[in-house]
């Protein structure tokens, strides 16, 4: 009886003894005694497929396991709108040297749909042929467990492939996470950046003409006004350059203002009285106020005031977008910056609600119309760890969050400290976990979103980067209007104290003999 070495292209497959020997040839079953060999063929369910049929569907009831005897599959998964290929199966060498660069083992091309079966879960992508001729043998969920319990040379091959798929899924995963972050980070960053590079750049377009006609404005004025009048003036803009906006402005209080303003600089003569009117409007100001100030200037000159004035007005509000857009420029590139941690040793000291809001900052989109609201304790200390990783946790806990909430709702964020952990929640007032959904919500793959909408990796990495990377512990409560993320990290960096014990085991697969 010999083991293969690695996968070759297998004969068109039949019932008897062509169908034993193509499974004996098999690594997986290669260890079978003669009477194995028997029961496995009379509960085999061999089936040819056309090129492009799918085998199994990412979403469906997993209901069966598959072994590959010749062809090949293309294992294919749907993220956010976009098909990508997870992996290959071939029984050609070529075929399966081109699929062994990131170590995948040779056995793990001939066989798949073990792990949701173990899982007791859903196929966690699709399956389809590879090639005109691809030949599989189908064995039904019962029938796996108790191949399992007779065949114990089975499990021997199975389990390591299966350490190894899990492996690779979590490290594609990592990779697409990165991914997904650096998108979602040039995504936040553009919208964040469009209304003060908007404001910059029409500034800059309407600096010029303003320059200009401020230029021509104080030459009429100067030619208009006596030593007097100019004295008046001049007080009425040193005055004017002291008063802030109002913090809380009463909208059609303004825009009557206004409207009464540029009426009245209409009918002294002005040239641009709209400009005027919602120059002092903005401030605040009305009719009479200015009225008052304007005392000692003659009728004659008056026109040649408020145009200046209006033209003064406009050069110092287009200075001020300036002034307040440049700051905001700079403010979100340094939320980037600590949020990608870039140029930073991986390892460091760092304050853990500056990660949580530069994720705020960068998520600041999916969260238009959510209220936040920020439970800092003060006088936080720092910790020890990887700051970018847990922007990661972070952005995908808020992320999930938002999604819950679609646009309404109350966003939390507490920290504080707890004996020797810094304890860190986010809580929503979505829609809530479904309750037989909350045990499972860390394992790998599991997810309750549509079909394309998620890979079933992000909380499991989140769980990964808590737990084993910095010593922590992540829990969930849920109920409908409130879900609670519950992260514990040790203030030490390695106080075993924050970690809880190990999420419960998945359920008893039915099935299982």
């Amino acid at each position: 009886m010999s083991t293969a070495a690695g996968p070759a292209a297998g004969p068109a497959v039949g019932p008897g003894a062509d169908l034993r020997e193509a499974l004996r040839a098999l690594e997986i079953f290669a260890g079978l005694t003669g009477e194995q060999l028997d029961w496995l063929v009379s509960v085999s369910e061999p089936r040819v497929l056309a090129d492009g049929e799918v085998l199994f569907r990412d979403g469906e009831e997993a209901t069966g396991f598959h072994v590959l005897l010749s062809g090949g599959l293309v294992v294919t998964k749907v993220v956010d709108g976009r098909e990508e290929v997870l992996t290959r199966h071939s029984t050609e060498e070529e075929g399966a040297e081109a699929e062994g660069h990131d170590g995948k083992p040779s056995a793990a091309h001939r066989f798949t749909g073990e792990l949701p079966l173990l899982t007791d879960g859903a196929y966690v992508a699709t399956a389809a042929a590879s090639g005109p001729a691809t030949t599989v043998v189908a064995y039904a969920k019962p029938v796996f467990f108790e191949m399992l319990t007779r065949c114990h040379g089975v499990a021997a091959v199975l389990i390591p492939v299966l350490a190894w798929r899990i492996k690779s899924s979590e490290v594609q995963a990592r990779k697409r996470a990165t991914v997904e972050a650096l998108g979602t980070l040039a995504a936040g960053l553009a919208h964040e950046l469009n209304n003060p590079a908007a404001a910059v750049a029409r500034a800059a377009q309407e600096l010029a003409p303003a320059l200009d006609q401020l230029t021509r404005t104080a030459q009429a004025w100067g030619a208009a006004a006596s030593g007097t009048e100019r004295s008046v003036f001049d007080r009425l803009a040193d005055e004017l350059d002291k008063v802030a906006p109002p913090v809380v402005t009463d909208p059609l209080g303004q825009a009557d203002a206004e409207e009464e303003l540029a009426d009245w600089a209409e009918e002294t003569g002005a040239e641009r009285p709209g400009l005027l009117g919602s120059g002092i409007s903005d401030l605040g100001l009305e009719l009479g106020w200015l009225l008052e100030r304007l005392e000692g200037i003659g009728e004659p000159a008056l026109p040649a005031a408020l145009d200046h004035l209006a033209a003064l007005l406009e050069i110092r509000s287009l200075a001020a977008e300036l002034r307040a857009a440049g700051p905001r420029i700079s403010q979100l590139v340094a939320a980037t910056r600590d949020y990608a941690n870039l140029d930073r040793a991986p390892e460091q000291r760092f304050a853990v609600t500056d990660g949580l809001e530069n994720t705020l900052v960068v998520l600041r989109a999916k969260l238009s119309g959510i209220a936040i609201v920020r439970a800092y304790d003060p006088d936080l200390p720092e910790l020890t760890g990887y700051p970018s990783e847990l922007n990661q946790v972070w952005t995908n806990l808020v992320d999930n969050s938002a999604a819950a909430m679609e646009g309404a709702g109350t966003l939390t964020l507490r920290a504080r400290v707890e004996g020797v952990c810094m304890e860190v929640e986010i809580a929503d007032t979505g829609s809530g976990i479904a309750e037989e959904s909350l045990p499972r919500i860390f394992e790998p793959f599991y997810t309750t979103k549509d079909v394309g909408k998620g890979t079933g990796l992000g909380l499991h990495l989140s769980y990964r980067i808590v737990t084993q990377r910095h010593h922590g512990s992540i829990t969930a409560r849920s109920r409908p209007g409130e879900t609670r993320m519950t992260v514990r990290l040790p203030l030490s960096g390695t106080d075993p104290s924050c970690a809880v014990p190990e999420p419960p085991e998945p359920p008893e697969p039915q099935g299982r003999p």
